[in-house]
């Protein structure tokens, strides 16, 4: 069962009703979205994953999830843990790129996909989080395993996620401070990320596409 599937059976009938109402739209169109979501989060990930360090740092994180429950969960508290591991994943401006990218396939304002994703963003990690520790899963065990998702991505979601992630993670990938950094560092390249508010990104460094991984 792949962490999409485990998503939809715990959200369940009625979380994909409550989706839906979020959505404004019908429950297929839902569970669609929802797809597309998990997939960008999930590939995010994975492309975090492809060096040894951002698996380490991924798997360590892993461990401050395995006893939440985000699937009943008050919508700050997961919105709030949402915002941190989406930074981690996508990075700010990537989230943006992802929403704007999403709300096109959905035909969904990118604000209203700008809500969702910080709710959906802890489900995966406490899914994640759980098969690690059941599982006994080291970094790079965690590191196959977002790999083989990547792979599995619902069909007619392959093109429309290769898309996003390959623009996301295209150029300098940021290492985003939080709660899980051990270590600051600098930035040194003059084109380097922005964060919304136009201050450079923390932490970041000029990498080929798909190789650089934050520090949880």
């Amino acid at each position: 069962m792949t962490l999409n599937d485990e998503l939809l059976a715990q959200l369940g009938d009625s979380g994909l009703e409550q989706i839906a109402g979020m959505l404004g739209t019908d429950t297929a169109t839902a569970r669609n979205v929802v797809e597309a979501v998990s997939g960008t989060i999930v590939g995010g990930m994975a492309r975090n994953v492809e060096h040894p360090d951002g698996a380490d740092a991924l798997r360590g994180a892993l461990d401050d999830h395995v006893d939440a429950d985000p699937f009943n969960g008050d919508v700050a508290s997961l919105t709030r843990d949402g915002h941190s591991i989406l930074g981690h994943v996508l990075g700010g401006q990537g989230t943006e790129q992802a929403a704007a990218g999403l709300s096109q396939f959905a035909g969904i304002n990118s604000g209203t996909i700008m809500k969702l994703l910080p709710l959906i963003a802890p489900m995966i990690m406490s899914l994640l989080a759980n098969r690690a520790s059941n599982g006994k899963m080291d970094a790079g065990a965690v590191a196959d395993d977002l790999n083989n998702e990547r792979s599995a991505v619902p069909g007619g979601l392959e093109d429309l996620l290769g898309g996003l992630l390959g623009s996301i993670f295209g150029g300098a990938v940021p290492r985003q401070a939080g709660p899980y950094d051990p270590a600051g560092g600098t930035a040194t390249d003059p084109g380097a990320r922005r964060t919304p508010d136009g201050r450079e990104a923390a932490d970041q460094r000029e990498v080929a596409p798909g190789t650089s991984n934050p520090d949880w």
